[in-house]
């Protein structure tokens, strides 16, 4: 290699703050982890010697251990890619100043059994107060005389029970809470039970699901927000601190932005405010921390986020993690007029659709059932118990196995049917106004494109291109590597989604191919290039300007403006180049071409076959334990009442936890995995994709999100999880991969991912996250992690693979580095009297 060098010194070197002795340092780093004797200062530190950001992030970590080191992150040695760059580039800056973390004395283990106690009285109360209304329900519509009486009735008790459950959730708010302020509410304390139960009531309120409607809008002003006229809300992660969220007139907030006004950090809930000015944009999977703003006419593009402190000013277009001034546009369409007996009409056709047709549909469905079908009315009656009949569970067999079988053979008909049909009234590049049939006609097809239970069933398997171009994805000519797509896909529009040919796309995936203002939308081609990959949790809008032959890597943020990227990878939030591949990853290329790849690709398939039996099988018994349960509870039904429906839900909820952990434990022979570096032509890759198409469903495990019970089922699933966890929402994939020390705070959205797939490499490897560390809102934690103790990652940041954050350590951004004390944000504030502050301690890292 050509180029001076510098050999690796037999003893540490003066510390020195010149280049050279940097340099000096850092050759001897580098090449111990190279493993090499000498390092020349000007070799590519890819391109020459062969590294990879794990190799990079072993650099950063090992640098950071030594005596008064530079701050360097895996940023750093992509845009400084040499030794000579890299000492020159840090040198000036000087070490910063690290951010201060905060130290907070555990609450007491008595304290937090107390608190789960109370908090599973109010789950099995709730439910009895359902059961109890139900059963007054059901009894008044089976009592009606023919199909049009049951009907009426299903009608308005439809109505009056869907009123109950969307008003309950705002009085009690109001009740329980009165107006949010900025405060810090101590995490299992009874503070944080009245917190706890407002928070599950509000998020899952069936009005949630109205979100992108002015019935939305109307349900967060019920709840305190104020939120301007016109201003449009697609996300459904609910402001729970509603009160200080501000929303200005003409605003648009896309899908899947947090901007709920609290967050838990180190033992704490911590309230603030979130402001969106007038005619603001917020992109796509966007994250606002709390004490955050965004001006009059500001941008905020798609993953990206807002810091606690940070203000974007009025009419400035800012983007990333943190995120910066950008002079990209992320706004698509141009305004319509949409007024206000529009958005009425609107809501007031969405309300007689759900009252008239779909609740009467259920309501009136299981009352005619018990009535009409003479075993089932049989249950009713006042005959012995049929439990321990064969007859009962044959029956229970039978009735699950037409739900199952027709709901997945029709809902597969309808998916690829109805929503063509209703495609052919919106014309691609035309803007139409909000709320209107075209609207009401992309809304159908976003919702029944995007089921779930059919991504998980073909993803990860050859078949998930074909359902994919069933659905109407350009994907011609496809080339069948087994992977193409994993099991978490999404889309506005499957009929304006391309990829190109060759190409590979992990998991976690959102084409946002329709643009909106906040009167009218317009869907647009999202075409993403040929022999591309992408990693995971990526958000491709449409005009990205990304070609042929490009590494998308984990969480990047796909640029939209400039020249069009080819031939490189993208990293980061904002994204930067990297390069395409590297030697390590190329390494599997072979098994993946020639002679050997039709036999290879044949038995993946084979296995991969088997592993959708078995989702189909898993769902179909669990269908049944419903079914089983429900027949039971209607059996028992004349001798215990609502007791019998209450018991009911209990048990299918809690037999459905611990049969879903029971299914994935058994996914893997209940050995778990083990870190891996394989080829995605290897039965290790198989098995493991077996095990993500049978993970417990995240969405089972909301209504234990901030309980002690969620630790529990996280160690069920084989999680090493200390005392006292608190987890408001996190997704973990390879459990027994991951250790968690005592008193953790893992906030809603954050992601533990063991795993990485590039190309056709697969590798895994464990996480430790140490003792009273904080994971923020919307974070990734990647594989090979290691988090000291007191640790704090910041929201929506990337810690990526193989990094060492020191104890004690703020680190945030994408990908995630130290902070300086000035970009750490706010502090942490008491609550009004004060007696909140006892038992906490500032510190700083030396």
């Amino acid at each position: 290699m050509a180029g001076e060098t510098i050999e690796v010194p037999t003893a540490d070197p003066a510390e020195s703050s010149t280049a050279d002795g940097v340099e000096w340092m850092f050759a001897g780093v580098l090449a111990e982890v190279l493993r090499i004797e000498r390092v020349p200062v000007d070799s590519h530190f890819f391109d020459d010697l062969g590294a990879d950001s794990m190799v990079m992030a072993q650099f950063c970590a090992r640098v950071r251990k030594q005596p008064s080191p530079p701050s360097v992150s895996i940023k750093d040695t992509y845009q400084h890619p040499t030794i000579r760059s890299l000492a020159a580039a840090l040198v000036p800056a000087g070490s910063p100043l690290p951010a201060t973390t905060e130290v907070t004395t555990p609450i007491g283990t008595r304290q937090y059994v107390l608190c789960g106690a109370l908090q599973c009285l109010l789950l099995l109360g709730y439910s009895f107060l359902v059961a109890l209304v139900l059963e007054l329900g059901f009894e008044w519509i089976s009592a009606g005389s023919g199909e049009v009486d049951i009907y009426l009735r299903s009608v308005l008790f439809g109505g009056a029970f869907f009123l109950g459950v969307s008003t309950l959730p705002i009085l009690v708010k109001w009740l329980l809470i009165g107006r949010w302020k900025p405060q810090r509410i101590r995490i299992w304390g009874l503070a944080y039970v009245r917190f706890w139960v407002v928070k599950t009531l509000v998020t899952l309120n069936p009005l949630v699901l109205f979100a992108g409607s002015p019935l939305y809008v109307l349900y967060l002003r019920a709840l305190g927000a104020r939120v301007g006229r016109g201003a449009v809300v697609f996300s459904r992660h609910v402001p729970v601190c509603a009160d200080l969220l501000t929303v200005g007139q003409g605003t648009v907030v896309r899908k899947d932005t947090f901007f709920t006004c609290y967050r838990a950090s180190g033992g704490w809930i911590q309230t603030g405010a979130v402001t969106l000015g007038r005619d603001a944009f917020v992109g796509e999977a966007t994250v606002f921390d709390i004490e955050t703003s965004l001006g009059d006419g500001a941008q905020l593009g798609h993953a990206s986020s807002l810091h606690a402190g940070q203000a974007v000013p009025e009419g400035e277009r800012w983007h990333g993690s943190p995120a910066q001034p950008t002079e990209a546009d992320y706004r698509g369409v141009e305004p319509a007029d949409c007024g206000t007996g529009r958005r009425a009409a609107y809501a007031v056709l969405q309300l007689v659709k759900v009252l008239a047709l779909q609740l009467p549909l259920v309501y009136g469905g299981v009352a005619i059932l018990f009535v009409e079908v003479p075993r089932l009315a049989a249950l009713l009656g006042n005959e012995p118990l049929a439990l321990t009949s064969w007859t009962f569970y044959s029956d229970a067999l039978a009735v699950s196995l037409v739900l199952f079988s027709g709901s997945a053979l029709v809902g597969l008909l309808v998916v690829v049917t109805v929503p063509r049909v209703l495609n052919l009234a919106i014309k691609p590049g035309k803007a139409y106004r909000l709320y209107g049939f075209h609207y009401a006609a992309h809304r159908v097809i976003a919702r029944l494109t995007n089921i779930q239970f059919f991504t998980t069933l073909f993803g990860d398997s050859s078949c998930i291109a074909h359902y994919l171009g069933g659905l109407g994805y350009r994907l011609a000519p496809v080339v069948q590597t087994g992977s193409n797509f994993g099991n978490l896909v999404k889309h506005e529009s499957p009929y304006q989604s391309a990829v190109g040919s060759g190409t590979v796309v992990a998991s976690g995936l959102s084409i946002a191919n329709a643009d909106f203002s906040s009167t009218s939308f317009r869907v647009s081609r999202a075409s993403i290039g040929a022999r591309n990959f992408l990693g995971n949790w990526i958000v491709y809008p449409s005009g990205g300007r990304t070609g042929e032959n490009c590494l998308l890597a984990t969480k990047v943020l796909v640029p939209i403006d400039g020249h069009v990227r080819e031939g490189v990878g993208l990293l980061g939030s904002p994204s930067f180049e990297i390069p395409r591949t590297v030697e390590r990853d190329a390494k599997f290329h072979h098994l993946a071409s020639g002679d050997e790849l039709p036999r290879r690709l044949a038995a993946k398939n084979k296995h991969n076959a088997a592993s959708m039996g078995w989702f189909l099988l898993s769902r179909w018994f669990y269908t049944f334990l419903v079914v089983s349960i429900a027949l039971g509870a209607a059996d028992l039904y004349h001798s215990l009442g609502a007791s019998a429906i209450a018991l009911a839900t209990v048990l299918i909820f809690l037999f459905g936890i611990l049969y879903f952990v029971l299914v994935e434990r058994a996914a893997t022979g209940f050995r778990g995995v083990r870190p891996t570096y394989c080829s995605i032509y290897q039965i290790d890759f198989w098995r493991t994709e077996r095990l993500y198409k049978l993970f417990a469903p995240i969405g089972a495990l909301a209504v234990f999100d901030g309980t002690p019970f969620k630790a529990v089922i996280w160690r069920l699933l084989g999680v090493r999880v200390g005392r006292r966890l608190f987890d408001d929402g996190t997704d973990l994939d390879e459990k027994n991969l991951v250790t968690i020390g005592d008193d953790v705070t893992l906030n809603a959205g954050s992601h533990i991912q063991c795993h990485s797939q590039e190309d056709y490499a697969f590798k895994s490897d464990r996480i430790t996250i140490g003792s009273g560390c904080t994971i923020g809102i919307g974070a990734l934690v990647h594989y090979g992690v290691t988090m000291g103790d007191n640790a704090v990652l910041a929201p929506d940041s990337f810690l990526m693979k193989g990094e060492e954050m020191p104890p004690h350590a703020r680190w945030g951004g994408n990908p995630a580095k130290e902070m300086r004390d000035s970009e750490a944000g706010s502090r942490v504030r008491g609550d009004d009297n004060h007696r909140d502050n006892a038992g906490t301690a500032v510190v700083s890292r030396n």
